[in-house]
């Protein structure tokens, strides 16, 4: 750019006042290069007349006069950055509020030349996948996928679908070498690269990344979903495959979406579009990580954590044990004040009209000063207030030695310093503190901590400050969170009272009270205060005075903040002990005009300047080529931040940039300081023209072995710190090692610096117990003795002493990283982050750092906010690069990667980042990240060896044997014998169930079988013995005359729940024929439900169909017509208005062995099962739950539960008929209008037995649970109620029982009540909970054992603990063994294994037509290996274990329990463990208070989380850290995929049941519509 070598001299002073705002806004990122290049050429072209286009691309190297051209650097102090020169380097880095500290350029190249090595490693990482509304930070054109459903026909997608076919016909020979393709790892949409998703023709020259990550990331820009368009008329055709349960929960929106085509227009398979991605993820996942892992240490039973051997070649210290290093001796002078108020005293009498302090206003003009005269009689008029016309004199408010607040803001130093300076003369403690901006202001909570600790009641503030501090609606200042109780005094000048003329304040030899309490927040984010003796401070202004060689009558230049720290003990106790004039440049003018403090230096001819690197850097930065500006008065540039190892490129850009104004190398001086020690080491002044101090350059990976190696080998792993000077006047300073005992260290090895001196800090104020551990340490030698009686305080710093024991800091102990034994600091880590490009990504350079604790070890978090213009594929290649840029040179994994909005990060008070609050926002799930990358595969590395499965070469029956000899039991219970039944039971007689609804008929006509209610409770329709028998005689009749069939035929019956079905089954079993109930199809969500009724129709081969009218309306209409084909129904039979006929006989079966009706369902793994009962089956089966259950005709049940299938339909249809009793009906349906119906008709008819799912207990625990109240007021009462048992197929959901009874406790429900029932397709009722047996017990067993199908019971509250509800007594005639699945051979009772059950009631094998009876024979009839060769058994599919509890059964024996652990199908393999899903699913939703449901499958060994959010979509990256943390810490599984879906879309059967499996297919097909999908690297 040739204008830069222009003079600007010549040009009008508004024009250079532009370009110094351009400057400044191009350095805060603010504005673009481009931006930045286009204003510039804009503003001087008038003034360029013979330049007739501007080159943009030439690099800008400033030659003005007066300027060396050489900013070449030197060779023997490496590490300036020739940050003025080249303007290029500007370009990378947006300036701001953080990163000027941490900016090299060498650290850049170092990091650039990393990076460069991981080009030939084409890392493919697949990107995250987010839905469209949810984060509109990017621009639209960015996120338009190029496929059909983009609609808009402007030209630019034209013009991108014509490039798009273009490359899809090169890249597409045929759809075979497409999919190959897509397996291979590249991704559905690679054909779209980066130039073409912006619109752009396809001739363009394409712009050619910095790296090839960049090329490959491009290529694997993954499109965002786009809801497919909802409005086409053309339904996706579904074909008969069973795609989802029947009436599944929330799947009508799903479904819909599923219109999209299977193929764009393109050919491109949209469901290969997931699987590429995790292929795409596997591939990241096999390549070598670089850490070669030690062997895992493996203990079967204790252990979890692979514990790493010591790799011997890991640096170790080398040198002798360090000496104590002594500053030099504190001089005594004869006119030293006794306390610093004497000298105030002194100044105030002798020199009053000599400038103590002047204040700049917002535009860096002076606004006044305050001359010592001024300050003191001010002070003295603060303090006689305080202490006489605050209350009575009876009774002062406030009395010597109590604490004060002081809130005032950085903008006014001289009310500070009044106020300051009055509590000293008062002898009241001052405590400044930041002024609370709003009650949840960061850390407010942290600072009222502070403030009680130190017992602080008063508060100082000024006029101005208090009218901008928030109030409450009436007026009165707001109590801020966690703050004590406050009354504020406003201490500006027209309230306070001159002192009368007797007084005098009482100014005592400096002693060892305490003078003023500073403020410090730890790594943990709580404040303390460090209390600072008078003695202390006095001694502190002296060693000051020495070390800086203050003279009397100078001017200082402060930038920093007057209220603690450098800024403080220089620029306002040093400075008034030796007269100096302060000039004060509040924070808010720097941000105005960052030259402000180098002009009033120019201006005031000032001698000592007190800056931080960012100050430096923004001087810089603003610097225009001003002839005006003259440093040479400067004799110490004092850099307050100089023990940051990063200050060392600000600090010689500055001077770079500087010298030509007279700014003289060796008065650079930066300085150590700690909140305990006050100022550990200053750099003296050099002499002229003496050689600069040398810098330490050392390797960052003996750095973080804690020792110094001075860096040969890689040279972009090197961290050049340069020196802090000496230590303090009259200090002793020792290394100690960091963590235990405060060891020696050794001269090559890094410790924490501690430091002995008069005028360091005393005591952490009102925490005597933390004050030992850091102001009272006592350093020993290698053999553990203490080296002396002297007490060191320990400074928070790292470092070691060079030579000419010189003190050289290399980071802090609270921004320490220890991850795997090795150290790292978080700053190191954060100039790593910022030299990787972030001009397009960061905001500002806001990047925090931080480490969180997840299984055992600490793991590196890294947050940056991002700017609001920066596009999906930016920031994630910028954190890809981070990742590999870290790994590279710091030799460490990072965990997490997030991308905030920019500003939404919580602040420090003076604008920097709080890394405490923003770790306890990760952490809780409200840091609301807009990008983040989790990489737990690459940096867990202490994860336990995968189990190997032992082959099993013993035998079966010598494992047995080995049970015996054990004292093992072999797992097996039973339930009681059925026993001969008396002779007068009639029921005997009849086998059928027929044959007993017609003795009924005959026998008891009017008793009431069955009543229905409706929503209201009111009984809609009832049905006595000889109605029912009456209703199925005309069904039969029906079928006989219009169905045509054949005895044995199947006939499916579709009935709402009532009973019509009921008659209907009669009717078919008078018939002769089998029948199949169905659910019927959800009017308003036919394509989700309608296929699975085709289904089945299809699969059981069914002859007819019974139905009702509307439903028969619904079968035949064009809705329907969408998603099946309903040409091809069989004989439909409505039976609503059948006439008055008899059947001329009623069918009697040959043999009880006949088949009485089928039993279809849908298990959770998505198979649809249909299984045969036959009539001995049926009967047997309602005699066992007859006998359990104490069923007579006397008794009344309710039962609110699905009437379709398992043990549900045999309680609603079959129960009744077979014992009498009556049964009322309440449909599930009916409680989603009418909530509390069936807890109402339980109080209503005085229930003693009711039957339910878990989804009406669900839904009665979480819509009823706080109504609690006013249902006990209509009085309603469930005391009534003896056992309320939930018919499943799963494991006891105890967290559902135990609330659901603590819930409806109040209304009388006993807590012994509800238990469960278990069942599954071979034998449909194993257990239920009956009359006589013992209360169903829980255990707890440890999960990791049961991962390894071990049992070991552990004590409630054990961590890693289950607590598991027994299923319910096992029935009547159920005998039930526990078996090793794989050799089929019984168990001992501490192991989990599959539950057989021997039962004359199992069910005689599955209905298929298939054929494939021969695969699941087995399930029905198997044969143990060894032990009861002779007895058959029906494999459940369940795993589960019996224990033999200390209860006793009715027989009087020790109760055997059996519990249930989950279904064999569902279980997961990983890492050669067992898991079940519900366990992992438990630990998922308890993450975030936001997770509604939560599912997990595996695909190709890697764990998928399925979550639905509940909360706002702005939490749906939240959860993705929260999910991984949890499954890693109680699972020791890592998450490697998490997708973030709507409520509802997890699909959920009848039973209320997850099905999995289904999920898993909707995810590979792209189905879900996810909010985010994260793919965890």
């Amino acid at each position: 750019m040739a204008d830069r070598g222009m003079d600007l001299s010549g040009v009008p002073k508004e024009v250079r006042d532009h370009l110094a705002e351009l400057d400044l806004e191009l350095s805060e990122g603010d504005i673009t290069q481009k931006g930045y290049e286009k204003k510039r050429c804009k503003l001087l072209a008038p003034y360029i007349p013979h330049i007739p286009s501007v080159e943009l691309s030439l690099p800008d190297v400033q030659l003005t006069p007066g300027h060396s051209a050489e900013h070449s650097p030197s060779p023997e102090a490496p590490g300036p950055s020739t940050s003025s020169a080249p303007r290029s380097h500007r370009a990378h880095r947006s300036g701001g509020a953080r990163d000027d500290r941490y900016r090299s350029d060498i650290h850049t190249e170092a990091v650039q030349a990393a990076l460069a090595k991981h080009k030939e490693e084409k890392m493919a990482l697949p990107m995250p996948t987010k839905r469209r509304s949810a984060f509109v930070q990017s621009p639209v054109d960015n996120c338009t996928p190029p496929d059909t459903s983009s609609a808009s026909e402007d030209e630019g997608s034209l013009r991108r679908q014509a490039a798009l076919s273009v490359a899809l016909a090169q890249s597409l020979q045929s759809p075979d070498y497409w999919l190959n393709r897509s397996l291979q790892g590249s991704s559905t949409s690679s054909s779209a690269s980066s130039t073409l998703s912006h619109g752009e023709p396809k001739n363009q020259p394409q712009p050619q990344p910095s790296t090839a990550i960049a090329d490959v990331l491009a290529h694997l820009r993954i499109e965002n979903s786009v809801p497919p368009d909802v409005t086409s008329s053309t339904p996706q055709e579904r074909g008969s495959r069973l795609d989802l349960p029947p009436a599944v929960r929330g799947m009508s929106r799903v479904q819909s979406r599923c219109s999209m085509l299977d193929n764009t227009a393109d050919g491109v398979p949209v469901n290969s579009r997931v699987s590429t991605k995790i292929q795409q993820l596997l591939n990241t996942l096999k390549r070598p990580k670089r850490p070669p892992l030690s062997e895992f240490f493996l203990d079967d039973s204790e252990e979890i954590v692979e514990v790493p051997q010591p790799d011997p070649n890991t640096p170790k210290p080398e040198g002798r044990q360090i000496i104590p290093v002594k500053g030099e001796p504190l001089g005594v002078v004869s006119n030293w004040p006794p306390a610093l108020q004497a000298a105030l005293a002194r100044w105030g009498a002798t020199q009053a009209k000599s400038p103590a302090l002047s204040v700049l206003d917002i535009t860096g003009k002076p606004l006044y000063t305050l001359t010592y005269g001024k300050l003191w009689s001010r002070s003295l008029k603060l303090a006689y207030t305080l202490l006489n016309k605050l209350g009575t004199k009876a009774e002062p408010v406030l009395k010597p030695g109590d604490r004060v607040a002081l809130v005032y803001p950085n903008s006014d130093p001289g009310m500070f310093w009044v106020a300051f300076y009055g509590c000293l003369l008062a002898e009241v403690i001052p405590v400044p503190i930041e002024v609370p901006l709003s009650r949840q202001d960061s850390g407010s909570q942290q600072i009222g901590f502070l403030l009680g600790s130190c017992g602080v009641g008063l508060a100082l503030t000024s006029e101005v400050c208090l009218k901008g501090l928030p109030k409450t609606p009436n007026g009165e200042i707001m109590q801020f969170k966690g703050w004590p109780r406050m009354k504020w005094v406003v201490t500006d000048t027209k309230y306070l009272t001159k002192p009368s003329k007797d007084w005098q304040p009482h100014i005592p030899t400096a002693n060892t009270d305490t003078a003023y309490i500073e403020y410090k927040a730890t790594k943990e984010g709580t404040v303390m205060g460090v209390a600072v003796s008078k003695i202390s401070m006095l001694t502190h202004c002296q060693a000051l005075t020495q070390a800086c060689n203050y003279c009397e009558g100078e001017t200082l230049v402060n930038v920093l903040d007057c209220k603690k720290d450098m800024g403080l003990w220089h620029g306002v106790l040093t400075s008034v002990m030796n007269r100096i004039h302060t000039i004060s440049v509040p924070y808010a003018v720097m941000k105005a005009c960052p030259m402000s403090w180098v002009q009033r230096v120019h201006i005031h001819k000032a001698r000592v300047a007190l800056v931080k690197c960012r100050d430096l850097h923004w001087a810089m930065m603003a610097h225009r080529e001003q002839k005006d500006t003259n440093l040479s008065s400067i004799r110490m540039l004092i850099v307050a931040d100089g023990a940051n190892p990063w200050s060392v490129s600000s600090c010689d850009a500055f001077l770079n940039v500087f010298q030509a104004h007279g700014l003289k190398p060796e008065v650079i001086c930066p300085c150590a300081s700690s909140p305990e020690a006050l100022t550990v080491a200053i750099r003296r002044p050099g002499a002229r023209g003496a050689p600069l101090p040398a810098r330490a350059i050392l390797s960052m990976a003996g750095l973080s072995h804690g020792v110094i190696r001075v860096n040969t080998e890689d040279k972009n792993s090197a961290l050049t710190v340069q020196d802090v000077g000496h230590v303090m006047p009259g200090a002793l300073m020792c290394i100690v090692k960091p963590d235990g005992p405060p060891q020696l260290c050794k001269t090559d090895e890094i410790g924490e610096i501690v430091l002995n001196s008069r005028a360091g800090g005393t005591m952490y104020y009102g925490l005597p117990g933390v004050t030992k551990n850091t102001f009272e340490v006592i350093p020993v030698n290698q053999a553990g003795a203490p080296i002396g009686e002297i007490a060191f305080t320990r400074t928070g710093l790292l470092g070691f002493v060079g030579p000419g024991s010189l003190v050289f800091v290399v980071g802090k102990i609270e921004g320490l990283l220890s991850v795997s034994g090795r150290r790292h600091n978080a700053d190191d880590l954060v100039a790593t982050a910022l030299a990787v490009e972030p001009v397009k990504t960061v905001y500002r350079g806001r990047i925090a750092v931080f480490s969180v604790t997840v299984f055992y070890d600490e793991r590196i978090v890294i947050v940056a906010e991002q700017r609001p213009d920066a596009s999906e594929e930016d920031s994630f290649q910028w954190m890809s690069r981070v990742l590999q840029a870290i790994d590279s040179i710091h030799q460490v994994g990072l965990y997490c990667l997030a991308l905030v909005p920019a500003n939404t990060l919580p602040k420090t008070p003076l604008g920097g980042i709080h890394i405490c609050e923003t770790k306890q926002n990760f952490l809780e799930g409200n840091l609301h990240p807009c990008n983040i990358l989790l990489c737990p595969h690459t940096c867990v590395t202490n994860l336990p060896k995968p189990r190997q499965k032992q082959p099993v070469g013993v035998g079966p029956a010598s494992i047995m044997v080995g049970n015996l000899v054990a004292g093992k039991r072999i797992a097996q219970a039973a339930g009681r014998e059925l026993g001969v039944v008396e002779d007068q039971d009639i029921i005997r007689k009849h086998q059928f169930l027929s044959e007993a609804l017609q003795w009924r008929a005959q026998t008891d006509p009017d008793h009431v079988l069955y009543v229905l209610l409706n929503a209201k409770g009111v009984a809609v329709c009832t049905s006595t013995c000889l109605q029912l028998h009456k209703r199925a005689e005309k069904i039969t009749a029906a079928l006989m005359e219009r169905g045509g069939l054949n005895t044995g035929d199947n006939v499916v019956l579709l009935y709402p729940p009532g009973i019509d079905l009921i008659a209907a089954f009669y009717g078919c079993l008078y018939a002769g024929v089998v029948p199949v109930t169905v659910r019927p199809p959800h009017p308003q969500n036919l394509t989700a439900t309608l296929p699975t009724v085709r289904m089945i129709i299809d699969v059981s081969k069914a002859a007819c169909i019974l139905t009702t009218q509307p439903l028969m309306r619904i079968l035949r209409s064009r809705e329907a017509a969408a998603s099946v084909n309903i040409k091809t129904w069989p004989t439909i039979i409505d039976t609503d208005d059948l006439p008055r006929k008899r059947p001329p006989q009623i069918y009697k079966p040959p043999t009880a062995e006949m088949l009485a009706y089928l039993d279809f369902s849908v298990s959770t793994t998505g198979m649809l099962t249909g299984v045969k009962m036959s009539h001995v089956a049926v009967s047997t089966l309602c005699r066992s739950i007859k006998l359990q259950c104490e069923l007579y005709s006397s008794r009344q049940i309710a039962i609110c539960l699905d009437p379709y299938c398992g043990l549900g339909f045999v309680l609603w249809c079959l129960s009744s008929v077979y014992s009498g009793h009556q049964s009322i009906l309440i449909p599930p349906l009916e409680l989603e209008s009418s909530l509390p119906l069936w807890l109402s008709t339980l109080s209503q008819y005085k229930i003693r037995d009711t039957f339910c799912s878990y989804s009406v207990m669900e839904l009665c625990t979480k819509g009823l649970g706080t109504q609690t109240e006013m249902l006990k007021a209509r009085g309603l009462n469930l005391s009534c109620v003896r056992s309320c048992v939930v018919i499943a197929e799963e494991r006891p959901r105890l967290a559902l029982t135990q609330s659901f009874s603590k819930l409806f406790k109040d209304l009388g429900l006993s807590s012994r009540a509800v238990s469960t029932a278990f069942g599954s397709r071979v034998n449909l009722a194993l257990c239920l909970q009956g009359t006589a047996g013992p209360d169903p017990s829980t255990v707890y067993v440890d999960m990791k054992s049961l991962r390894h199908d071990r049992v070991r019971l552990v004590e409630r509250g054990a961590p890693q603990s289950l607590p598991l509800m027994e299923s319910g007594t096992i029935l009547p005639g159920v005998r039930v063994i526990i078996v090793n699945p794989e050799t089929r051979g019984p168990l001992g009772d501490s192991h989990l294994g599959e539950i057989w059950v021997n039962s004359s009631h199992s069910a005689s094998g599955y209905y298929t037509i298939y054929g494939e009876e021969s695969l699941q024979a087995d399930h029905f009839n198997t044969h143990l290996s060894f032990g009861e060769p002779q007895t058959l058994w029906a494999r459940t599919g369940y795993l589960g274990f019996v224990k033999r509890t200390e209860l006793l059964d009715a027989s009087g024996d020790l109760h055997d329990a059996l519990f249930v652990v989950g279904s064999l199908d569902e279980t997961l393999e990983l890492r050669g463990l067992r898991y079940h899903p519900i366990d992992i699913e438990t630990s998922v939703s308890r993450a975030h208070r936001s997770i509604a449901e939560s599912a997990v499958f595996t695909w190709t060994n890697l764990l998928v989380v399925v979550a639905e959010l509940s909360g706002s979509e702005q939490e749906a990256l939240d959860l993705v850290p929260l999910v991984t943390n949890v499954v890693l810490e109680e699972h020791h599984l890592i998450v490697g995929v998490v997708v973030i879906v709507d409520p509802g879309v997890i699909p959920i059967n009848s039973r209320g049941e997850k099905q999995r499996m289904h999920l898993r297919d909707s995810f590979l097909a792209d189905q879900l519509d996810p909010i985010y999908v994260a793919y965890n690297m």
